[in-house]
């Protein structure tokens, strides 16, 4: 990966943690910035940029200069290090960000209106080359029309600014949420097409708002390797919201392909990971989104703009020009302004009334201040906004027939888009600017009325749900625009601010725009984008590789005495999720084989070269239910109990073992039962499990986190027991029961009523193990020859967690024999017979019938990444498609 050269993590100097690597990139960064500046023999900055390192709009969008996203070497060559680590970035949204205009005969590109496209023009070089790099999408216009006008903004745009969803009777025009969802899908299809036929090796992906929330899936899907982010410049709504969208899980599970997602602010960003976790039951992390061992980073990156390109427009003559007119035409009036798209959710008939109140109330004022409203037109085919337009024009006309005079009028209102100079001059003669958003993602308007207020020192009156309101909310006046009175006394307090007020206000709010600029936004986005692949980069190796399934069913077709230790829940059983999108939450209760391995696990288990060990924490009547037509052992409860489905069930639990506590802590999860929507726990013969996976995710947290308090400083504060925490349960039993500690009587066991007499070559270990069970993968592990790569444990689990090392040869003998008279202590009578001699008992270390190499033993946790076990399988699915492989060679 070009610039991410972290691997040197011995060498001195090192950035380790992500604060250290990302504020030594901000140094380099700067440092290459002077440095370009200051070294006359360095190149143009047009010609820095060669052709393969230049970033390219893909896209029905445009095209940014590299972002240099900078890793650096070890070399101590800074300079060589930011030559060599520019990288290409494709930015990919809905617009492009210039127009094909006719002029006459012949046609011009001028630039788009727009928040990304004003966003954008403050990255270094971007308007340089924007016009070369600009790469089109073609879309049938079918599609087009369903996707755009349908299902991105009848649908997904307003239920992001809390409008709600409209009736299926209302879609005549767009079909229906099918047809458009479909196109939706197909036109991010046709973006990631694009996007993958410029791709290039090391390029970043910078996908652009809810237009393309399908688009990080299907370029994971193309190239898994791909360096993909996120943004949306929306706001992303509360869960309670977000539910309510038909396909809320395909969104949600399609942007989670993202390496890194982000949004505007620590709100949106919230909402988002509340939705993961309540809608798709994923456990959100401070870092953002964990689905398996899978990261998605979530992070708040707030946008901004280039102030310098409004602070030196103000010094140009035409603009100086403007501004002297304004002065004279507004000559003895406090001016407000209020600039705006004509839209529902920008909140202009609010702010309106809320002058007419201000000038109701202050009637000293009514001839002394003039509101300038400037509603840019949007959408005007669309009834709603037609409706929109009126209603303003109406609240207008009434309030100055009813203010005005015939010199006068308190409101100009203008239904057009100004240029640029002419903005600029409106917001410098400004002395209040009104930003009433009834929900918005950030609103740049503020902060260009800010950029352009260096001499005027105008006061800013910003609505609270505006995203712009928690970046500039200490210096200005913040509203609630549904309260018209509110905003009506804000005005008025603006209007009286006494200038040292003024002064300070405007500082703040100066400081946060000149130094949280554009250039700043996308730099730090690139760069988390950069960080998050290399911290991905860092978990993947923990993460066990998938399990080679034809290598494993090979090596089984060629063993003589195979041996077969299978979980049940998430293994045999069916995937979660299935169950969860029928809503048979209360069926699931109940675990169930999985109908499609019936078959395949009833072969394994007739074929007399093959043992099959079920080896689950769930009680015995489940495994009874589910296996008792089966040839083969279960082993229930960690491994407490066991019996052949021929047989009896037998304990291996030591007599001495106390279970007084059970009353105790039973009395704590049925209070928490109680006090947990959803929520349930499971008295068993060793243990007692409380599981919350059907409750609200945070909540149901917060009540785990408060009942292991209870339990620690309560029932258990004293006692010998071991807590054992699952992705959304808990479970206390006695210390040392794992099942790990168990196999190794369960195998003597196995061993003796089988009366095996060749060893065993064969062993495929796998489940999905909670972390304190996996170390019956260490068991097995030192079993092999001695050359052989070990985990990280040096002991071998004995039974109740007594270590003993191995012997390094193979085939491997325990050393740790006890005499009979111990031995009978860690059985129970109902397991053996009393009169039993030490002849049998010997036989018992299963051990002794061992005869492993590496490449005939294969550990394997299901659907669960961080595992100690040498492979992984993803879900029961493909435990299906080994059990059928295995089958085949009966």
């Amino acid at each position: 990966m070009p610039g991410n050269k972290y691997s040197s993590s011995n060498l001195p100097g090192t950035p380790r943690t992500r604060l250290e690597r990302l504020l030594r990139e901000r140094e380099l960064k700067r440092f290459s910035r002077d440095f370009n500046e200051g070294e006359g023999e360095l190149s143009s900055a047009q010609d820095s940029f060669s052709p393969e390192s230049s970033t390219s709009w893909l896209n029905d969008e445009e095209s940014l200069q590299p972002l240099s996203g900078a890793r650096t070497s070890h070399d101590g060559g800074a300079r060589q290090d930011f030559q060599a680590s520019k990288q290409r970035l494709l930015v990919v949204a809905n617009r492009l960000p210039v127009s094909a205009v006719k002029h006459g005969d012949s046609w011009q590109l001028e630039m788009s209106a727009g928040g990304l496209v004003s966003a954008l023009l403050g990255v270094t070089e971007f308007d340089t080359r924007l016009m070369q790099n600009c790469i089109p999408v073609f879309i049938e216009e079918e599609i087009a029309h369903q996707y755009y006008n349908g299902y991105c903004n009848n649908t997904l745009w307003p239920l992001f600014h809390y409008l709600g969803l409209p009736q299926e009777d209302h879609l005549a025009t767009t079909r229906n949420f099918k047809s458009q969802f479909e196109a939706y899908t197909k036109a991010n299809q046709c973006f990631a097409d694009v996007v993958s036929k410029h791709y290039e090796e090391g390029d970043a992906v910078w996908c652009h708002d809810y237009h393309l929330m399908f688009l990080p899936k299907y370029l994971k899907e193309r190239n898994s390797d791909m360096k993909v982010g996120w943004f949306l410049h929306t706001p992303f709504p509360s869960s309670e919201i977000h539910r309510m969208l038909p396909s809320r899980s395909e969104l949600l599970k399609s942007v989670l392909s993202a390496d890194l997602v982000g949004f505007h602010t620590y709100d949106y960003a919230r909402h988002f990971v509340s939705a993961c976790t309540r809608i798709l039951g994923l456990e959100g992390t401070p870092e953002g989104v964990e689905d398996q061992g899978k990261l998605t980073r979530v992070a708040v990156f707030p946008v901004g703009i280039d102030p310098d390109r409004f602070i030196q427009a103000l010094e140009l003559p035409q603009v100086k020009e403007i501004v002297k007119e304004l002065k004279q035409r507004f000559a003895g009036y406090k001016v407000l302004l209020g600039v705006d798209r004509l839209d529902m959710i920008k909140g202009i008939p609010q702010k309106i009334l809320a002058f007419e109140k201000f000038l109701e109330e202050n009637p000293d004022w009514r001839h002394k201040v003039v509101l300038l409203q400037i509603a840019v037109p949007t959408r005007t085919h669309v009834l709603k906004y037609k409706q929109l337009t009126s209603q303003v024009h109406e609240i207008v006309g009434r309030i100055n027939g009813r203010f005005g005079s015939f010199s006068s009028v308190p409101i100009h209102h203008l239904d057009c888009t100004l240029d640029f100079h002419t903005l600029c001059a409106i917001y410098a003669i400004t002395d209040v600017a009104l930003v009433t958003s009834l929900r918005d993602g950030m609103n740049l308007v503020s902060y260009e009325f800010v950029a352009c207020q260096a001499a005027n020192k105008g006061v800013l009156i910003l609505s609270e749900f505006a995203g712009a309101a928690q970046s500039l909310g200490a210096g200005a006046i913040l509203v609630n625009p549904w309260n018209v009175a509110e905003v009506a006394s804000s005005i008025g307090y603006a209007l009286n601010m006494s200038a040292d007020e003024r002064e300070k206000r405007h500082h703040h709010n100066f400081l946060h725009v000149t130094t949280h600029t554009s250039q700043g936004w996308a730099e730090t986005f690139v760069s988390e984008l950069n960080e998050t692949i290399v911290e991905a980069q860092l978990r993947s190796r923990q993460i066990p590789p998938p399990l080679p399934i034809e290598a494993a069913v090979d090596r089984y077709a060629c063993s003589n005495n195979r041996l077969l230790i299978l979980g049940f829940d998430a293994t045999l059983t069916e995937p979660l999720d299935a169950l969860w999108r029928k809503g048979n939450q209360i069926k699931e209760l109940k675990h169930k084989i999985r109908s499609d391995l019936r078959e395949p696990l009833r072969k394994l288990c007739d074929d007399p070269k093959t043992t099959v060990l079920v080896l689950s924490g769930s009680n015995r009547n489940a495994l009874d239910n589910n296996f008792g037509d089966f040839n083969l052992w279960l082993a229930a409860e960690n491994g407490i109990f066991l019996r052949a489905t021929m047989g009896e069930w037998m304990m291996t639990m030591p007599e001495n073992t106390s279970m007084d506590w059970v009353d105790s802590v039973k009395h704590v999860f049925e209070y928490f039962t109680q006090r947990t929507p959803r929520s349930h726990f499971e008295l068993r013969e060793t243990s007692l499990i409380w599981d919350y996976r059907y409750s609200d995710a945070e909540f149901g947290r917060l009540q785990a986190r408060d009942l292991l308090m209870h339990l620690w400083t309560g029932p258990i504060s004293n006692l010998s027991l071991d807590v054992v925490q699952g992705s959304q349960s808990i479970e206390v039993r006695s210390v040392g029961v794992t099942k790990g500690a168990a196999i190794d009587r369960i195998l003597g066991e196995i061993v003796h009523n089988k009366g095996m007499k060749e060893p065993i070559d064969y062993v495929l270990c796998m489940g999905h193990f909670l972390a304190k069970d996996e170390d019956i993968y260490s068991y097995f592990e030192l079993m092999l020859p001695s050359e052989t790569p070990t985990s990280s444990s040096s002991q071998v689990p004995t039974p109740f967690g007594t270590p003993t090392a191995g012997s390094s040869a193979a085939p491997l003998k325990k050393q740790h024999s006890l005499s009979p008279g111990k031995k009978s202590s860690f059985i129970g009578d109902s397991m053996l017979d009393p009169m039993m001699g030490a002849d049998r008992m010997s036989l018992l270390e299963g051990s002794s019938l061992i005869n492993l190499q590496a490449e005939n033993y294969f550990s394997c946790s299901v659907a669960r990444k961080r595992s100690k076990s040498r492979y992984l399988l993803r879900s029961s699915d493909e435990v299906l498609e080994l059990l059928r492989g295995m089958a085949n060679h009966c």
